[in-house]
């Protein structure tokens, strides 16, 4: 049984295909309007600045509740990389994260020179917890399985292109 939802209920999804519909398209903005680096620059910049609060609460939950507010977060704002991009960065570091010499808690936004569009990770993100023992904490997981399934379902694009996705090439024909 198919069900249609909303972007509101499911916005992963609606993102995805965005994404995708970026990368048929050439183009990049709401309603695909950029087609060039500065434009899209700009975009990616604003993107950060819409992304800032939450990612200093997310990472502020994650002192409060797991570093017992030892922590402390860092934003870099926007920045030029090595490679001639763009990138930001929200770091959690605590005590014994720099005493271990480990990296922090990081997510990071990035707009590769050589990127059509900008994409999101973490430091060290391959694989999650999982600790299930009743059908509440199994409930709980449902927004890492998105996650999970959102980057699983990128990266299939990327190893080949946005056309392993019927929805974008229907949409776009």
């Amino acid at each position: 049984m198919t069900t249609a939802h909303s972007e509101a209920e499911l916005p992963h999804l609606a993102a995805l295909a965005r994404h995708f519909a970026d990368l048929r398209d050439g183009t990049h903005g709401e309603g695909g309007d950029t087609l060039t680096r500065q434009g899209k620059e700009r975009h990616f910049e604003r993107a950060v600045e819409l992304l800032h609060p939450y990612a200093v609460q997310v990472l502020q939950e994650f002192d409060a509740a797991l570093l017992l507010n030892t922590g402390e977060v860092t934003a870099s704002g926007v920045r030029r990389t090595s490679d001639g991009g763009l990138g930001a960065e929200w770091t959690l570091s605590w005590p014994e994260q720099r005493a271990a010499g480990i990296a922090p808690i990081t997510l990071l936004a990035f707009y590769g020179r050589g990127f059509h569009h900008p994409h999101l990770r973490g430091a060290t993100v391959h694989d999650w917890p999982l600790n299930v023992f009743t059908p509440e904490q199994a409930a709980a997981e449902v927004p890492t399985l998105r996650a999970i399934a959102t980057g699983d379902l990128h990266n299939l694009v990327f190893q080949r292109d946005y056309r392993i996705v019927p929805a974008v090439v229907r949409a776009g024909q």
